[in-house]
């Protein structure tokens, strides 16, 4: 159950990275097409960004500049990214191998 919920978590985040990268525009003159591998990089450098960012955090708070609860909101905020970029992959190699295993 637990993997079925963060597959629809991972979903739901994935629409939301889309509408995002779409800029919320509601007409479609002006926005480019969405493909899935622009959506799956623009996910992989967003959760990069955010791996960095709570590593830069840990090290501030190490140093003493930074408050320990920034560093926790920032670790947390990667892990979620983190999960949720693991879910879709693993949801696209659950796919992939339903693909395999169709008699042609």
């Amino acid at each position: 159950m637990a993997a079925d919920l963060s597959a629809v978590q991972a979903y739901q985040a994935a629409v939301r990275a889309a509408q995002q990268s779409v800029g919320g525009a509601k007409e479609a003159e002006a926005t480019p097409l969405l493909d899935f591998g622009n959506m799956v990089s623009s996910a992989i450098a967003d959760t990069s960004g955010a791996l960095a960012n709570a590593e830069q955090m840990t090290a501030a708070a190490a140093a003493g500049e930074a408050e320990l609860l920034d560093v926790v909101t920032a670790v947390s905020a990667a892990e979620i990214s983190l999960e949720t970029v693991v879910a879709v992959r693993d949801e696209v190699v659950r796919a992939y191998q339903e693909i395999l295993r169709m008699p042609i």
